[in-house]
């Protein structure tokens, strides 16, 4: 009999690699996935995922499936995947094609204007602060941007938006006062929406499970609600139950001790009453 092939064998993406050896020890076993997932505590829709390098998992459904196995070499592949360099660009056109069909939203900004409340002089000025950008790139990444916010306007099944913005943001300004002034007033405006809540937390909240965490949750056509934390150089699909369940019960916690809608608006007034009108000298 030949020998066994190993998953470098295969593939020379770390991603597909572990997708591959994944399906493979399954394949191997004789179980459905239905039945692997109650065996290891995980969706069987989300391990199908990761069979198909859609998603990788965390580190602990990793060492989980090492476990059931009786191997060791998962955690290995993953560790790989989880740095592999196109895996954040697919992940992020994933979480875009998701957040379009979205039922609902729920978000938290600890540091930026999130991008569905973004004004295009808002959009403009985060992009080019990201690093050097010719004007033709940037002119389509801000259209790009301003339609995801499409999706708040369409006429059938509008999504539920909930944003949760740290104070931060709003202590943060654009150089040009006037194009701040339209930013705080577009955000006024976007709340006024039936289908959008927005929400202020202030600097006195202190810290809390998503201090240094953007994160937003999708609830989708078919039941599931996965979420996508990022940072400014990286982001992360979270698909896995657990972990998506422990991202929410912080938010959740964080939604109850933050401002009102109301109370938010009127920060949000206050804040565009304090804005300069002149540049400072």
């Amino acid at each position: 009999m030949p020998p066994r092939r190993t998953a470098s064998d295969r593939s020379h993406s770390a991603r597909a690699r572990y997708a591959q050896e994944l399906a493979l020890l399954r394949s191997e076993k004789g179980v459905s996935l239905r039945a692997l997932g109650d065996a290891v505590r995980a969706d069987h829709t989300h391990l199908s995922h990761m069979e198909h390098g859609r998603s990788i998992g965390g580190p602990e459904l990793a060492r989980e499936l090492d476990q059931y196995y009786g191997t060791t070499h998962l955690v290995v592949l993953w560790e790989a995947a989880a740095h592999d360099p196109s895996r954040f660009r697919e992940q992020y056109q994933t979480y875009m094609s998701l957040e379009a069909q979205a039922l609902g939203l729920q978000q938290y900004a600890p540091s930026i204007m999130p991008g569905l409340l973004q004004t295009e002089a808002y959009a403009r000025n985060l992009l080019r602060a990201a690093g050097p950008i010719d004007e033709d790139a940037l002119a389509e990444d801000v259209v790009a941007r301003m339609s995801r916010q499409d999706l708040l306007d369409r006429e059938d099944d509008q999504p539920e938006y909930r944003a949760i913005i740290d104070e931060a943001v709003l202590r943060r300004p654009l150089a040009d006062p006037k194009e701040w002034l339209g930013q705080l007033a577009h955000l006024r405006h976007v709340a006024e929406r039936p289908n959008v809540t927005l929400q202020v937390a202030p600097l006195a909240v202190g810290l809390h499970g998503l201090t240094n965490t953007d994160a937003t949750f999708l609830w989708l056509a078919d039941g599931r609600m996965v979420a996508y934390v990022e940072t400014g150089y990286s982001g992360e699909l979270v698909e896995d139950a657990r972990n998506v369940d422990r991202l929410r019960r912080s938010y959740d916690h964080l939604r109850d001790i933050v401002l009102s809608p109301r109370e938010s608006s009127d920060v949000i007034t206050q804040y565009m009453e304090e804005a300069p009108c002149e540049p400072p000298g």
